[in-house]
């Protein structure tokens, strides 16, 4: 039998600069378009990322027992932590132009993109259940899965979009996976733009 992994992203959240490792509580808005939302799918295993915003999104929709997995944590940016993406690209250009197309780069002393690939990589592959998993998780997370489970080139990375409040499904075993993705959560919101503001977010790195 396979497992379902349902990823669900979190509401996207206002900010006047995009500040790396962005990762703390919903604002007001934030939360009333997750309580808005429509129903979780069903699924016998709920987990959530440690960030504040995973698990404020989780207990806004009702997973208020989802059991924090390690793993789901969000890409680590490192010293770059806190800052704002233009602040960074005037001081270091170079090293954010790196980061930005070398998969293997951590200019910020973090973690490497195809670190944090392979780190989901093995959480999804090591999944020791059937039936179905949900999971909520930054868009970060969500990419790298998409990644792994697709055997994407770690590059491509930066090339996809996960959109707030959406669910992205990875069905398999064994290393191979189907994938549904761009599912809307929220019933009404399927316009709202993707994870904008956050430095970790194609919409920004692209412009950088």
């Amino acid at each position: 039998m396979t497992v379902r992994v349902m990823l669900i992203s979190p509401a996207a959240v206002a900010a006047h600069e995009a500040r790396f490792g962005d990762d703390g509580p919903l604002d007001a808005a934030a939360l009333r378009r997750t309580r808005a939302a429509g129903p979780l799918p069903a699924a016998g295993r709920v987990l959530t990322a440690p960030s504040p915003r995973c698990r404020e999104t989780a207990t806004a929709l009702g997973a208020k027992d989802a059991r924090v997995e390690p793993a789901l944590r969000d890409l680590d940016t490192g010293r770059w932590r806190g800052l704002g993406l233009n602040e960074v690209a005037a001081g270091e250009p170079e090293a954010v132009a790196a980061w930005l197309t070398d998969p293997e780069a951590a200019p910020h002393g973090g973690e490497p993109v195809r670190d944090a690939v392979a780190r989901v990589g093995a959480w999804l592959d090591g999944l020791e259940v059937t039936g179905r998993v949900l999971a909520f998780a930054s868009p970060a997370v969500v990419r790298a899965a998409v990644v792994h489970g697709l055997a994407l080139p770690a590059q491509s990375f930066w090339r996809l979009d996960v959109q707030p409040l959406s669910v992205t499904e990875l069905t398999g075993r064994g290393g191979r996976w189907n994938l549904r993705c761009g599912v809307p959560l929220a019933r009404g919101h399927e316009g709202t733009p993707g994870d904008r503001g956050h430095p970790t977010s194609p919409a920004v790195t692209q412009s950088s």
